[in-house]
């Protein structure tokens, strides 16, 4: 997928945190460790760094949400992670994002943090990113 095509995907799916541009994902996908899973129906982008990683963004298209989608993108991405020789996952959440949270807990991550008023949203009010963590069993 090109820059722009995930920005599109990125637009449609994300009030906060705030879309990404196509210069924001060129940047970060010339950065060393980043890789990405998916396709135009949804992505997770990631950064390994030793034997740890992030899930930077995970974006499902609006049209082929609530159908396992994301889960998919999850289960394949933590696959690629392990792959990359990480052995521990962290994400942020926005607090608000109940969809996002409960696929995350579903999965098996638990809190490690918060980070107060940490997103803005487009009316400039401010919620709390809610940190998370999952240790990768060995493949």
């Amino acid at each position: 997928m090109t820059p722009d095509m995930l920005a599109d995907l990125h637009a449609r799916t994300m009030r906060v945190p705030a879309p990404w541009s196509a210069r924001d994902f060129s940047t970060l996908l010339l950065m060393p460790g980043v890789y990405l899973e998916g396709d135009a129906t949804g992505i997770a982008l990631g950064r390994t760094v030793a034997d740890e990683a992030e899930l930077l963004t995970l974006a499902v298209s609006p049209d082929v949400q609530r159908q396992g989608r994301g889960r998919r993108l999850l289960a394949d991405f933590e696959a690629t992670t392990r792959q990359r020789g990480a052995v521990i996952l962290h994400l942020e959440v926005a607090a608000d994002n109940a969809a996002a949270r409960a696929l995350y807990d579903s999965a098996g991550y638990e809190v490690s943090g918060r980070r107060p008023r940490y997103y803005r949203t487009p009316d400039g009010t401010r919620i709390d990113a809610i940190l998370m963590r999952r240790t990768l069993a060995a493949g």
